[in-house]
Parts: structure tokens; C-alpha cells; sequence
């Protein structure tokens, strides 16, 4: 009799499990299939998400290029600056050839109507000029411009007035120390600057 029931309670016990193994066996199989549907749905593409982070940045780039001024439209004293730069460079590069005996530099900066007056009085037009650089003995040590004002009047004339230093010996071996105070007219014929006019003097020695 404790024979039977003890195989009455085995068989109770494993058709009690296998019953309870089939109803947890289906609710298993929705729960991986919801969890896989969330998480395949929750991540965004790339493209999705490059849209909406890349949108706001195009957007505000677009906003600042339409309402920053253009590099073209500076003011007029800006373009007034790059003028003076360009003249003072000019006179600063004569200067620089008289050094150095180069008449190729002087000779394109000077306009074929040019008329000047030498520090001697001499009266001179372009030709006589470049002549007087050509035939310089001269060595020099140095040479500079001290001081250099622009002044404009209207967009295509200016004056330049300056110093110019130069130092070095002469052709007899004798050092010198030269101040000259100039004048320098300019004129912009198309789209280049060229001296027209220029009076020089020699400043007395103190």
C-alpha cells in the first residue's frame, strides 16, 4: 500500500510540472518578441538623427550669412588706408632704389609727364631724372624715410609729404648724413599710381 501511493504521488508530481512548463512556455516567447520589437523601434538611424541635430546648426549658419556685411561693402576710410599704404609703400621702395642704384624701380613709378625740382633748384622732367640716378656715384650706407603723410583729394590725386635720410660716402670717400624734405604728387591712372610731380629740398645740418 505505501508502494502504490508513492508512485501515485511521483506521477501527481511530474504531470503537476509538466503542466506548469507548458503554461509558462508561451508567455515566454511574447515577451522576447515585444522586448525585440521595442528595441528595434527606439533606435533612431543615423539619418534621422543627423537631421535633427544638423538642422538647427544649418539653419543658424544661414541666418549669419545673410545678415553678416560683406567683405565688399567696407567702409570708405578703409579703402582711404589701403591708399596710403600703397603710396607709402611706393615712396618707401624709391627710396630704397636710390640706395641701390636701381633705376628699373624709380623708372616704373614715375609718369612720362613728370616735371620735378631737385634740391639744387634744378628743374626736371622725367628723363633728366632717371639720368641723375644713373649717373650717382654715391655709396650709401642707408636709406629711409623718416616721415610720411598722405593727404588725398578726391579719389584719384594725392601728395605725399616726407623725410628722407640718407647716409653713406661719396665718390671722393667723404661720408655724408643727408636730410631731404619732399613733396610728391600722385595720380591714379588706371588703377596705377604714378608720381607726376615731386620738389625736394636738402635740410641744413643743425
Amino acid at each position: 500500500m505505501k508502494l502504490i501511493t508513492s508512485l501515485l504521488g511521483i506521477a501527481a508530481l511530474s504531470f503537476a510540472t509538466s503542466a506548469l512548463a507548458q503554461e509558462e512556455s508561451p508567455s515566454a516567447a511574447p515577451e522576447e518578441k515585444a522586448s525585440t520589437t521595442v528595441q528595434d523601434t527606439a533606435t533612431p538611424t543615423p539619418s534621422a538623427t543627423a537631421t535633427s541635430e544638423e538642422s538647427p546648426a544649418a539653419k543658424k549658419k544661414e541666418t549669419v550669412a545673410a545678415t553678416s556685411p560683406s567683405p565688399a561693402a567696407s567702409p570708405a576710410a578703409n579703402k582711404k588706408m589701403s591708399v596710403e599704404a600703397a603710396l607709402k609703400d611706393n615712396e618707401n621702395r624709391w627710396e630704397g632704389a636710390i640706395g641701390k642704384h636701381d633705376m628699373a624701380t624709380v623708372e616704373a613709378m614715375v609718369a612720362d609727364d613728370f616735371v620735378g625740382v631737385s634740391s639744387k633748384g634744378k628743374v626736371s622732367n622725367r628723363r633728366a631724372l632717371l639720368s641723375e640716378i644713373k649717373k650717382d656715384k654715391d655709396t650709401y650706407a642707408s636709406t629711409k624715410n623718416e616721415k610720411l603723410d598722405v593727404h588725398m583729394y578726391g579719389g584719384g590725386v594725392a601728395v605725399v609729404v616726407g623725410t628722407a635720410r640718407e647716409k653713406g660716402t661719396d665718390k671722393d670717400g667723404k661720408a655724408f648724413d643727408r636730410t631731404f624734405r619732399f613733396t610728391d604728387t600722385w595720380l591714379d591712372r588706371n588703377g596705377k599710381w604714378q608720381c607726376v610731380a615731386s620738389e625736394n629740398m636738402l635740410v641744413p645740418q643743425k
